[in-house]
């Protein structure tokens, strides 16, 4: 969480799942309406670079105003929370570890953006250019926003950093990768059995097993 999130962000996420969660209470049903504040990444830390503050701080300040913010929409979490807490980073130690043992992650060295102005590597948001699918030429470093594509940061066309605008370089690092693709067809099939999943959720989902999973990276090379 990078900023405080604007009325359309709001009533598309936050506020339906409200609205479901208080249905669902009516019925009878046994809900725990949980959430948080996303605090680390690289929308983060570009963010803060350009404020010129710690993540730290700006997490801080966003998370007070985003939590002050629910209350006068009158939200009715059972726990909001935020990634930075001890339980949090435990949780996530424990889970990285579990599936490092059942050999569900691999480390193996790959070409990444670099930007020698900056002194650094340019992980996801930190790298900006043009999609190579529709051309939309503010595509960012995981994700296009225009298509919907996922992306690697070496995939842009006409890269450049996101912090100084400059033209990256290639260098080699070391990261972990997430093996999805060993999982593809148990997700299909759990994508097809699943009958309370929209129609077009399901059709979206499997478009992107059909197009051929990859391994997704699960570190980065970032501070925050």
């Amino acid at each position: 969480m990078n900023n405080v999130p604007h009325l359309g962000t709001l009533i598309g996420s936050v506020l339906s799942a409200d609205v479901f969660a208080r249905y669902l209470r009516l019925r009878g049903e046994d809900v725990v309406f949980v959430s948080g504040s996303d605090e680390h990444g690289t929308p983060i830390e570009v963010e803060a670079i350009k404020r010129g503050v710690h993540p730290k701080t700006l997490t801080d300040e966003v998370h007070a105003t985003v939590v002050e913010l629910f209350k006068k929409f009158s939200l009715s979490f059972d726990n909001y929370t935020r990634t930075h807490n001890d339980v949090h980073i435990e949780f996530c130690r424990e889970f990285f570890l579990k599936i490092y043992e059942k050999g569900f992650i691999f480390a193996r060295e790959v070409d990444q953006l670099f930007c020698e102005i900056c002194k650094r590597f340019l992980p996801d948001r930190f790298v900006t250019g043009t999609c190579p699918r529709c051309g939309y030429p503010s595509a960012r470093g995981d994700q296009c926003e225009n298509c919907g594509i996922v992306l690697e940061p070496l995939e842009l066309l006409d890269s450049r950093c996101s912090i100084c605008g400059s033209k990256p370089v290639v260098k080699k690092t070391k990261h972990w990768y997430f093996d999805l693709p060993r999982f593809s067809e148990k997700l299909k099939e759990m994508i097809l059995k699943n009958d309370r999943l929209p129609e077009n959720a399901r059709n979206f989902s499997l478009s992107w097993i059909n197009e051929g999973l990859r391994p997704r990276a699960v570190t980065r090379d970032n501070q925050w």
